[in-house]
């Protein structure tokens, strides 16, 4: 089995696509991840890029999504102890470096930004890993 870090934008790819992870693989994110889809299927129906009933159904999506989150106090302290040392003002996105440190064999995110931090902290994997089979 492996076990992969997901950030938001995944999740809300995953969703979107109807696409389906091998049942050989398991899902692990921070509990700010259901916060963050939440935020950008809102921000996406206010500016009119899709209906209420679309974002509502996709916000479902995410929360059938079978995925392990993580907001215990070891997590949290290593993200806080990721963000000092990246000298980062937001801790947002360390949370998922930290939850993939501590939980997964490898993060998988569509930010180009979050990829270049996670260099030395966690490998990181391409989104097809996620649909590929076990090697």
């Amino acid at each position: 089995m492996t076990r992969f870090a997901i950030d938001a934008p995944v999740a809300l790819r995953l969703v979107r696509e109807r696409l389906t992870v091998p049942g050989e693989h398991q899902l692990v994110g921070p509990t700010v991840l259901r916060s963050q889809a939440l935020a950008g299927l809102y921000a996406e129906v206010r500016r009119g890029e899709m209906s209420r009933r679309e974002g509502r159904s996709l916000l479902d999506g995410i929360a059938r999504m079978k995925i392990r989150l993580l907001g215990d106090r070891v997590s949290r302290v290593t993200a806080w102890r990721i963000a000092e040392q990246l000298d980062w003002d937001d801790i947002g996105r360390a949370e998922y470096l930290a939850v993939a440190q501590l939980q997964a064999d490898a993060l998988v995110t569509l930010d180009p930004g979050l990829v270049a931090a996670a260099s030395g902290l966690v490998p990181v994997v391409e989104f097809g890993a996620l649909l590929a089979g076990p090697a």
